[in-house]
């Protein structure tokens, strides 16, 4: 019985050990695409108040839509927890450019590109990240779709 008891008890402090270590690398995960959205955000939100206009064929650009789109996919069906842990971090990622006044707006411009169909400027981020030219055209409907959506967010840091 004695040897049973050390058993479930060394099982129990496993457990607990790897539950910990779960949900550290959740908050973690959370923490960096947090920033990443954050800073992309920023990024973007300079060039468009800078030039009026987000040029796709700028691969810094491209890469920054990236990382917005894996943000707002990341937070589709998120726990309250990691989407905690991710406000924390984009506001820090955006270096207060998202904050108390206008994150409201901008987790709602991140659930609408969640709920979008954004491959087509998905795709091309990827092809931009590689270094590949992604040839992007504002005609294509789901771009144009995924811009005016991400131009919306941007518009709500004002």
């Amino acid at each position: 019985m004695r040897t049973f008891r050390r058993l479930v008890a060394a099982c129990t402090a496993a457990l607990m050990v790897s539950s910990c270590s779960i949900l550290q690398n959740v908050a973690s995960s959370a923490t960096s695409v947090g920033t990443n959205t954050g800073s992309a955000i920023a990024g973007l939100y300079q060039i468009l108040k800078a030039t009026g206009t987000i040029d796709l064929s700028n691969l810094t650009n491209l890469i920054n839509l990236g990382k917005i789109l894996t943000g707002a996919n990341a937070l589709a069906g998120a726990t309250t927890a990691y989407a905690d842990d991710f406000a924390t971090a984009l506001v820090k990622g955006s270096s207060n450019l998202v904050n108390s006044n206008n994150i409201a707006k901008v987790l709602t411009g991140l659930e609408s590109l969640a709920n979008m169909d954004t491959s087509a400027l998905a795709t091309a981020s990827s092809f931009a990240a590689t270094g590949s030219d992604p040839q992007v055209s504002m005609s294509s409907k789901g771009i144009s779709d995924s811009m005016n959506a991400i131009t919306k967010l941007l518009a709500g840091l004002e």
